[in-house]
């Protein structure tokens, strides 16, 4: 039994290249976020999805908190602040391992985009206030999108952000050349019932994104912060 529920599944806009067998896509996405007053488009950061509660660090699995040796960093962080989170969810990313994008302008390694209270997901705004309460990061912002607006324009601007660069400049593990952002994820601004999730949040992602195997965790690397240089290799088995 789960200690608490995991982050729910985020659909794919219906353009969306980057979709697998195992996703899912919002072909109506556009009846409720027409109806939204104000959208968000936030960069969709390659990592790991980790949550940070009361009851522990976990990774994409709420069964048991998690205990990867690239969670340690976070996990020694949730120590100092495990007891002023209260019934605060927090979810974001960890770039703390290289997947298949390689981030060589990290200023953290974990990034928050959502935080949740019980049954309701907090606004954008709340989520920056309680992220910066805990002296965290949140995933970027490219861009605030006051609605209505025409669906074409829309989608439009949404490709126009997922061929840029990533905000902390991103390259591409196999050709080691620079390469676009991950993708895009839109998401309500205000807040927002648990349950009506799939209305209020979308995704864009590029097509072949995903560069590594089920082999990834024997040989993962760290990823490198701002001013630090070098490389990082780590041996699990050590």
């Amino acid at each position: 039994m789960a200690i608490s529920t995991k982050y729910g599944r985020t659909y794919h806009y219906p353009f969306s290249p980057g979709t697998t067998s195992d996703d899912r896509i919002n072909h109506t996405y556009w009846e409720s976020f027409s109806q939204i007053p104000q959208l968000i488009h936030t960069e969709k950061l390659d990592g790991e999805n980790n949550c940070l509660s009361k009851a522990g660090v976990f990774a994409r699995s709420h069964a048991a908190p998690t205990v990867s040796p690239w969670t340690a960093q976070l996990r020694q962080r949730w120590q100092s602040i495990k007891h002023d989170l209260g019934d605060l969810e927090l979810f974001g990313e960890n770039l703390y391992a290289v997947h298949s994008i390689e981030y060589r302008a990290l200023p953290a390694h974990f990034f928050v985009f959502g935080i949740r209270h019980h049954d309701v997901w907090l606004s954008w705004e709340e989520t920056v206030f309680y992220a910066a309460c805990f002296d965290l990061l949140c995933v970027p912002v490219l861009e605030t999108v006051p609605m209505p607006v025409a669906k074409a324009a829309f989608e439009a601007t949404v490709l126009q952000w997922a061929a840029r660069p990533s905000t902390f400049d991103s390259f591409d593990t196999l050709t080691q050349g620079r390469c676009s952002m991950e993708g895009v994820v839109t998401r309500n601004a205000g807040e927002y019932a648990v349950e009506a999730f799939a209305a209020n949040v979308c995704k864009y992602v590029r097509k072949g994104h995903v560069k590594t195997d089920e082999h990834w965790t024997k040989n993962w690397k760290r990823a490198c912060l701002i001013g630090e240089g070098g490389e990082y290799h780590v041996d699990i088995n050590r």
